[in-house]
């Protein structure tokens, strides 16, 4: 069973994050912490999104397009043991991420023009301190940049046509630049390794950034030089847990908390001819389950289903098109040797219905949406 515990928690988890809660990609997950031995990790990840809609009959009807686009993450992970009792890791990753526009002139269609492209990076060094076989703690620091682009456009912006933004914005584009900030990370597990059993709890706190922002309007700038926008990334709690059913079976699955009500977004030259924020995000938890199997001396497998919560309504902001998501997950994992794996997994997601709503009103419908991730992952025991 032990050896179970070590090849079978993660195979799913290859698979990139597909329009989870908030922004997440990562999950900001310390899976390598767990890890027996020394160990290094890379992680790739490629997100096939299909999410399209339709502009609602009053505002003619016509197709949106697809309004996201396809993305890769990365992640590298080092873990490695001081002495029996303290561990150390370091986990670089990619926690944030948006990549939305929408297709089609802003001048015809009702949201052409309109998008938003988040990026971020994360570099976080854990210790771990095990008082005995059954209880640890856990914790360390992480330092996050992230940066952004959103654009306003469409027929949804201008004024006074639209009754629902107070000034015309067709045409805003605001310019975040990357800022770097430190959180901290905080945890504890509870093991019985005779029945591979863990559960794991970790808090991550947010991190508060600083961003240079350019705002114009159709080339204006609307924004006071050297403007920044303050932006906090959620704090999180995540819970892991696993246990073995039977031999070489594993069962396991998660549970993610992110408060994304703390991430708004407020640039003074948007904020002040809106009384708007750009951003409209709800808290929300990722839950997954699942189940592995070892079947050989080399191989290994899991399947496992899992979800987002929606949200309060399905009014969401056009720079997020989709209310809550299902998923189906499968990894397998080939062990070359004692110290070389490759592990893969595929996952399908189905994206919840949602109605683009910008200042409030509806303009497009989303319906019957998904995306298709894949990811490869390859581990060394030194």
């Amino acid at each position: 069973m032990k050896k179970t515990l070590a090849t079978t928690t993660a195979l799913t988890l290859c698979a990139a994050s597909a329009h989870a809660v908030g922004l997440d990609r990562s999950g900001q997950g310390i899976d390598v912490l767990f890890e027996t031995g020394n160990h290094v990790e890379l992680s790739f990840g490629f997100t096939d999104p299909s999410l399209e809609g339709n502009a609602l009959a009053a505002f003619g009807g016509a197709s949106t397009g697809n309004v996201a686009d396809g993305f890769s993450i990365f992640s590298i992970g080092l873990k490695a043991d001081i002495n029996d009792r303290l561990s150390f890791a370091v986990i670089g990753d990619e926690p944030f991420g948006s990549d939305v526009f929408y297709p089609g002139s802003s001048a015809s269609t009702i949201l052409g023009g309109t998008g938003a492209t988040v990026d971020s990076r994360a570099l976080t060094a854990l210790l771990r301190y095990k008082f005995n076989d059954s209880f640890s703690v856990h914790g360390g620091l992480r330092y996050q940049e992230v940066e952004s682009v959103v654009t306003l456009g469409g027929l949804a912006f201008n004024s006074p046509a639209s009754p629902f933004v107070p000034s015309g914005v067709n045409g805003y584009q605001g310019n975040f630049d990357s800022d770097g900030d430190i959180g901290f990370v905080l945890g504890a597990a509870y093991e019985i390794p005779d029945i591979a059993l863990r559960v794991a709890v970790t808090y991550n706190s947010g991190t508060t950034h600083d961003l240079p922002t350019v705002e114009t309007i159709r080339g204006t700038q609307i924004s006071l030089p050297g403007a920044t926008t303050e932006v906090d990334t959620p704090e999180s709690l995540n819970i892991d847990f696993q246990t073995g059913v039977a031999a070489d079976t594993l069962l396991f699955g998660s549970l993610r908390y992110a408060r994304y009500s703390d991430t708004v977004v407020s640039p003074t030259g948007f904020t002040g001819i809106t009384g708007n924020a750009l951003t409209d995000l709800e808290d929300g938890f990722d839950f997954e389950l699942g189940i592995g199997r070892r079947f050989s001396d080399k191989w290994s497998g899991s399947v496992s289903v899992g979800f987002t919560t929606v949200g309060d309504d399905d009014l969401v902001s056009p720079l997020g098109p989709n209310n809550g998501s299902q998923f189906i997950a499968v990894g397998a994992k080939y062990d070359v040797n004692d110290q070389f794996a490759i592990s893969g997994g595929i996952r399908y997601t189905s994206l919840g219905d949602a109605t683009s709503a910008p200042g409030g009103t509806g303009v497009a419908r989303f319906e019957g949406n998904s995306a298709v991730s894949a990811g490869l992952r390859f581990a060394y025991k030194f």
